[in-house]
């Protein structure tokens, strides 16, 4: 006996239409629950902080002139991370490790004059973030123009 309304047709023969509806709310399902299962697989990270020029100093050794040392104040959420010092002046820098508690230094010497311009940058496993400073002995006290 035939079921009667709208039928699809199947190779055993006829399937009724609320067979359909099933097949259609079952798919609807595996989406739902797919696209819910792949979305907790990207959770957004909290961006971090650019490092804080208070917390960078730069030290001119006075027996070779040219050329400065960095140090960075612990900072938790850039332990561990590669720490890039460019001068972008003169075009050269040094790469170093900061420490589990995310201070740094002092690190191998690089060129550096007054007024240069110096990038400094944390590549934690997750994020990258620098900031640019105008190089003085000392704690900079300005950002790159």
């Amino acid at each position: 006996m035939r079921t009667p309304g709208p039928t699809l047709a199947s190779q055993d023969g006829v399937l009724p239409a609320r067979s359909l509806a099933g097949v259609v709310a079952l798919a609807v399902a595996l989406v739902v629950v797919l696209g819910l299962g792949a979305g907790s697989c990207f959770t957004p990270s909290i961006p971090i902080p650019p490092p804080e020029p208070g917390l960078m100093t730069f030290t001119v050794d006075p027996g070779t002139p040219g050329e400065a040392t960095f140090r960075y104040g612990p900072t938790p959420n850039y332990g561990d991370a590669v720490v890039y010092v460019f001068n972008r002046t003169q075009g050269r820098g040094i790469i170093d490790t900061a420490r589990p508690d995310g201070s740094v230094g002092p690190t191998p010497a690089f060129p550096a004059a007054d007024d240069d311009q110096i990038a400094v940058t944390f590549e934690t496993t997750e994020q990258v973030v620098s900031s640019c400073v105008v190089f003085r002995s000392g704690t900079p006290t300005a950002f790159c123009p």
